[in-house]
């Protein structure tokens, strides 16, 4: 079974979750940027964690032959920030990198006036740099911030089949399918989505334009839910065709979309920036 993980967030992981994930099969991931936990006090502390996202991790991942790619944004959260904000100004500096496959995680946390600028910014700045947009949906009010969310990428230059909307679930599926978005479903162990109910979804509404996605972080969460949904749908009846469609393929082709996709993976390097996996060395 081969594995793309289209939104884990490895920064919060360690590289025993690397080595754990490509023994599940996990050979290409999404990392995309997000709210550490910790509030941010400046668009300083971006531009390291973004330069992270596009150094660093690339380089554990390939340790584990794992292929890494980014998205790049403010995230809904921070977009509420005053001291956050002005980082809007440093996203087209990053998006043009090799390895940023969509602007995201964008959307909505609170629904407020503040999201709504930060949204419609980086929609446009999705179409401006060729690239599709990933977009987080709100754990509260899920299907009204999902019909915020699709008026405002239709509202935008950038086509709706260019967006994967994320963090869906049983209350907001048909009209995120309806709209011809890309489906995204994080499943967790506690919280979001599990593997029962995100099978039982792909058998009411089929494998087309679905993502699944451990969304893995800082919190309670589990780098193996992509694996653990492959098995559950093979023992439900499921083809591997329909594994690696959902699994493999699906994922492939949206960030395909953004033309930087590299599938091959080399270790290269042992040292990044004169730093090594290995700490205190062999």
């Amino acid at each position: 079974m081969r594995i793309f993980d289209p939104h884990i967030h490895m920064t919060s992981r360690t590289t025993d979750d690397y080595e754990a994930m490509y023994a599940a099969g996990v050979r290409a991931l999404v990392e995309p940027s997000f709210w550490l936990g910790q509030p941010r006090t400046s668009p300083d502390s971006f531009r390291d964690y973004f330069d992270a996202l596009l150094g660093w991790e690339p380089f554990r991942a390939a340790q584990y032959g794992i292929a890494h790619h980014c998205t790049i944004a403010l995230n809904p959260k921070e977009a509420n920030d005053p001291r956050c904000r002005p980082v809007l100004d440093e996203l087209p500096r990053y998006l043009v990198k090799d390895r940023v496959v969509a602007v995201g995680e964008i959307g909505y946390d609170s629904m407020t006036p503040a999201e709504d600028t930060a949204l419609a910014t980086q929609l446009q700045l999705a179409a401006d740099h060729g690239l599709p947009a990933l977009v987080h949906t709100p754990h509260r009010d899920k299907l009204a911030g999902l019909r915020r969310t699709l008026d405002a990428v239709r509202e935008s230059a950038l086509p709706t089949e260019r967006v994967l909307v994320d963090h869906l679930n049983e209350t907001t599926v048909k009209e995120a399918k309806d709209s011809g978005a890309w489906l995204g479903f994080s499943v967790y162990p506690d919280t979001k989505m599990d593997e029962a109910r995100m099978v039982a979804l792909l058998r009411e509404y089929g494998p087309e334009q679905v993502l699944v996605n451990s969304a893995a972080d800082w919190g309670r969460s589990d780098p193996l839910k992509t694996r653990k949904v492959g098995d559950l749908m093979l023992a439900e009846g499921f083809t591997e065709d329909d594994v690696d469609r959902v699994l493999w393929r699906n994922p492939v082709a949206f960030y395909g979309l953004s033309g930087r996709l590299e599938l091959d993976v080399a270790a290269g390097d042992a040292t990044h920036e004169g730093n090594s996996i290995l700490r205190g060395g062999e």
